[in-house]
C-alpha cells in the first residue's frame, strides 16, 4: 500500500464518520468560533468559512491574510461541490492517479483548487449541504483543523 493509497482511506474514513443529523446557523456559530480559537492557539492567519446550500452562514479573516484566501475558498469549495468529497481527497487523488484536474475532469484548475482545506457538511441519510472550509496554512494544516474541530463537535453534541 503506498501513501496515497493510506491517506485516501483515511479521507474516505472521514468523510463516513464525521456527519451531522442536522447543521443550523448555530451549529454553523459554534464551529466557526472552535475553528477561531484552534487557529489562535496554533498562531495560524487563516480565514474560515462556512457555507450552507449556497449561504454564507459564517466568515472570519485573521490579521495577516487577504482577499486571496476568499478565493482560494470559493475555488476549494467548487472541488466539494462537484465531487461530493474534501477538496484534500480530491487532490490527493488525482496526484495518486498522476494527473491533473483539467487533464481527468477537463476543469480549469484557475477555477477550482484541489488543496486540502474544503470540507463537506454532510447530513446522514441526506447527503452534502455544504462546505466548512479553512485557508491560510498548509492544505494538510488547513484539512486536519476543519477535521479536528468537526470530529469533537459531533463527539460533544
Amino acid at each position: 500500500m503506498n501513501k496515497y493509497d493510506e491517506l485516501l482511506k483515511e479521507f474516505e474514513k472521514q468523510e463516513r464518520e464525521l456527519q451531522f443529523s442536522e447543521f443550523t446557523s448555530e451549529t454553523a456559530l459554534i464551529i466557526g468560533l472552535n475553528l477561531i480559537e484552534k487557529a489562535k492557539k496554533s498562531t495560524m492567519a487563516v480565514t474560515i468559512d462556512i457555507t450552507r446550500n449556497g449561504h454564507q452562514l459564517f466568515h472570519y479573516a485573521f490579521n495577516g491574510t487577504s482577499p486571496d484566501n476568499d478565493q482560494w475558498i470559493i475555488r476549494k469549495n467548487r472541488v466539494v461541490n462537484r465531487f461530493n468529497k474534501s477538496s484534500f481527497h480530491v487532490g490527493t487523488q488525482l496526484r495518486s492517479s498522476g494527473k491533473t484536474l483539467e487533464q481527468a475532469s477537463y476543469l480549469s484548475e484557475i477555477e477550482y483548487a484541489v488543496h486540502g482545506g474544503a470540507f463537506p457538511i454532510i447530513i446522514r441519510n441526506v447527503g452534502i449541504i455544504g462546505t466548512i472550509t479553512v485557508s491560510g496554512a498548509t492544505q494538510q494544516e488547513d484539512h486536519d483543523m476543519v477535521v479536528e474541530v468537526v470530529r469533537e463537535y459531533i463527539a460533544n453534541s
